[in-house]
């Protein structure tokens, strides 16, 4: 089905129109079109075109209200202040609007594909090899595959790279404490589940950290094992790639738990680009990006300096002839802007970064692998706090395991609809604890713009009241019961009839959706359809507090309220959808 234009759209050019033929050296002026508390619409562009024509305000509104056509689509257009135009859409206009959108049997509620797709990498949800995932990659992960669903719905060719650490010293040091102290490995690791198997590897992780750190001869056998490592020792590769195996089970297993699809394809960790670091070094190096200095490999920024006033350089490769993460980043952009042909490189990752990634975009820039054609933006996120204000620990200022926290907002979660459930059995309230905790989970983060830091409040996240998914999964799930309720009665629109104001105010606010998506998805921002569908269950809300639907007044108003409630689920059900969310049918 072909897209829906829009309510606003259709207005925009109605104005338009009527703009070009009062003033024509106004054509393809922008008429400032918004919603307002006055009435449906408001324009407020006159005023600048007026001041820029020498024109009183006013009258200019006037002409143009005189050029506006009334009847399909705009009611009522008048004049408001010093030349704003309040604009009344017809209740017929509203309806017919709707069943365009309801009757797009693709799902899409009419919402167009953007017009020239590109190709996006998205480098998001990053854990650590051998390192247990806590409430530090919850961010990464969710914002990232909310972005993901967004840009994939407008069209765009999406690439997923979950860019995984799994390369370096780290693994010098655990495979060398292993060689040495075989009996820690627990050797039942094939009869545990991910998470126990995990434990192990993160203990046996800490345990080598402590000797790295703590015996000098340790730190060199362990530095040479690298080296035996990046040059593909069987025996060291061999250890590496148990330890990569099994760690990933474990990913899988916590995305799973976020109920997050993670392919296998799409984990391309450091070592993906470790075949291309000296060329990288070398293609730098030759352009003249790079210089030497005092052994390493480094590029400088005359903008970017550190305490004492002199430059702060970007590390491509060490003096010892190891490669840092600069050299991964930058052989990563390589790949992606010259093998996988993208136009855009998107990064989900912690704002604390923001400089190496600053350096790291400038470098590719100057090295000619990013140019106007290709943008690399880092969608930087803030913090997760605890209920204090401060960076979430646990009671003992450990950090929390992403694990530990998941499942303590599903056990919130279970009690919760434990307690609303009337008919539901025990298998369906596990069912519904896990999508609504989880929900809970995701809603409170995306909720909030990504480069702010956000408190972690389970009781908050899973509560009935407020901006929260569980009022959003509560309004969908109300709308369904009343469907299932309506019985031999199905809802149909019915143009003809007219709106009582909370109709009207939710028919225009459903009307919004595909201009809110496009926004989210051009801007990396599902804060943004999280305000928005929390605002439509707020207007859904009110209006079925104030209209009655399967005790309307005639059986067109029941079909008519009917068909109200069902755009207003499938809206919701899509974009909570888009933002990673389940919408159970019943809570």
């Amino acid at each position: 089905m072909a897209s829906v234009t829009s309510l606003s759209d259709n207005v925009q050019q109605h104005l338009a129109s009527a703009l070009s033929a009062t003033l024509p050296e106004a054509a393809g002026a922008d008429p400032l079109l918004r919603r307002s508390d006055r009435a449906d619409f408001q324009a407020n562009g006159i005023l600048a075109l007026a001041k820029k024509a020498k024109a009183n305000p006013r009258e200019l509104a006037a002409q143009v209200v005189s050029q506006v056509v009334t009847g399909d689509v705009i009611k009522d257009v008048e004049v408001s202040g010093p030349g704003f135009l309040n604009i009344t859409i017809a209740d017929r206009a509203i309806t017919e609007n709707l069943a365009a959108r309801y009757a797009d049997e693709a799902g899409r509620l009419g919402v167009p594909y953007a017009e020239q797709p590109g190709t996006t990498v998205i480098d998001y949800a990053q854990p650590n090899v051998a390192k247990e995932m806590h409430v530090g990659h919850l961010r990464s992960a969710v914002i990232g595959d909310s972005v993901v669903q967004l840009l994939e719905f407008t069209g765009e060719n999406v690439v997923r790279r979950h860019h995984i650490g799994d390369w370096g010293t780290q693994f010098g040091m655990l495979i060398q404490y292993l060689d040495e102290h075989p009996h820690e490995l627990d050797h039942k690791q094939s009869e545990v589940s991910g998470e126990e198997a995990m434990s192990n590897l993160d203990r046996l992780y800490k345990a080598a950290r402590k000797l790295f750190d703590s015996d000098e001869e340790f730190k060199t056998r362990a530095r040479r094992r690298v080296v035996d490592l990046q040059a593909g020792d069987p025996a060291t590769l061999a250890m590496w790639q148990k330890f990569v195996d099994e760690s990933k089970i474990y990913f899988f297993s916590v995305f799973e738990k976020l109920d997050m699809e993670i392919r296998d394809a799409d984990i391309v960790g450091e070592s993906g680009y470790n075949d291309m670091l000296a060329e990288t070094c070398r293609l730098l190096e030759e352009s003249g990006v790079a210089v030497r200095s005092e052994g390493a490999l480094c590029v400088f920024f005359e903008d970017i300096k550190g305490p004492d006033g002199n430059p702060v350089p970007l590390i491509v490769q060490k003096s010892d002839g190891g490669y840092g993460y600069a050299a991964t980043d930058l052989s990563a952009i390589r790949d992606r802007v010259f093998n996988l042909k993208a136009d855009t490189l998107l990064y989900v990752v912690d704002a604390r970064q923001a400089l190496h990634f600053r350096m790291v975009f400038e470098t590719a820039r100057r090295a000619g692998w990013l140019n106007e054609d290709v943008t690399a933006v880092q969608l930087a996120f803030g913090t997760v706090l605890g209920k204090d204000g401060k960076p979430f620990k646990t009671r003992e200022g450990e950090t929390v395991r992403l694990v530990d926290l998941l499942d303590e907002a599903i056990d919130r979660a279970s009690a919760v609809v434990r307690e609303k459930a009337q008919d539901l059995s025990e298998e369906e309230i596990a069912e519904r604890g896990a999508q609504v905790g989880i929900g809970a989970v995701k809603y409170a983060d995306l909720s909030t713009s990504a480069n702010r830091d956000y408190k972690f409040d389970l009781d908050q996240m899973v509560s009935l009241n407020g901006d929260t998914s569980v009022y959003l999964q509560y309004a969908y799930a109300r709308i369904q019961s009343i469907l299932r309720k309506a019985g031999e009665v199905r809802p149909a629109a019915h143009p003809e009839l007219d709106l009582a104001d909370a109709e009207r105010a939710l028919g225009l606010h459903l009307d919004s959706f595909a201009e809110t998506v496009r926004e989210a998805a051009t801007e990396y921002a599902p804060h943004k359809l999280a305000a928005y569908l929390y605002q439509l269950a707020s207007l859904y809300t009110s209006f079925y507090d104030k209209c009655p639907v399967l005790r309307a007044e005639t059986p067109a108003q029941v079909e008519n309220r009917l068909f109200l409630c069902d755009v207003t689920a499938r809206t919701l059900h899509r974009g909570m959808a888009l933002l990673g969310i389940r919408t159970p049918e019943k809570l």
